[in-house]
């Protein structure tokens, strides 16, 4: 009897185990067959943003510089106080819009907006543009959604994969 146990039970075990295996199996898709959909709809969005991005700038007429992150900045005042640098508390006056024109954020309504720059908490781009900066320079920041909030948004009044418009100066830095 000790015998037909052992085996009921080794046999349980074998279908158990194999049964999961050809589940796992069934599950997982070929790397290729998942990434190339995924791949040509990112491109796909991002060339669809950046024309849409490209069409703003050209409705405003105006002269802006990219870096090779995709962040389009223009310096419209020189100030004259000192450069930006990770690990300085930086403090702004800003204003941000959505591509449509409306005014989501704004120093005036919510305060001045103060971060350590390099500590992440802010937008990507704006940590980046910031680092383009000294005190006293006003600037506008055109932030595609993937250097902004991605494709969630900030779960309160920037929709996913919005493009932000910054128009900030650098008041000061600490």
């Amino acid at each position: 009897m000790n015998y037909t146990r052992i085996a009921g039970l080794l046999l349980s075990f074998l279908i158990l185990f194999s049964c999961n295996g050809v589940e796992e199996r069934q599950l997982q898709l070929p790397d290729e067959e998942l990434q190339e959909p995924l791949i040509y709809a990112n491109k796909q969005a991002v060339k669809f943003e950046n024309e849409q991005i490209e069409q703003f700038i050209r409705r405003y007429n105006w002269k802006l510089n990219e870096t090779g992150s995709g962040l389009r900045y223009s310096i419209y005042f020189k100030g004259n106080g000192q450069t930006a640098k990770p690990g300085n508390l930086a403090v702004l006056k800003y204003n941000v819009r959505l591509l449509n024109g409306k005014e989501i954020y704004s120093s005036e309504k919510n305060g001045l907006k103060e971060f350590i720059i390099g500590r992440g908490g802010v937008e990507s781009g704006l940590e980046e543009g910031i680092l383009l900066l000294r005190v006293g320079d006003r600037a506008k920041f055109v932030i595609p959604s993937h250097l902004g909030f991605g494709l969630l948004g900030d779960q309160d009044k920037v929709p996913p994969k919005s493009t932000l418009i910054y128009d900030l100066e650098l008041v000061a830095l600490k």
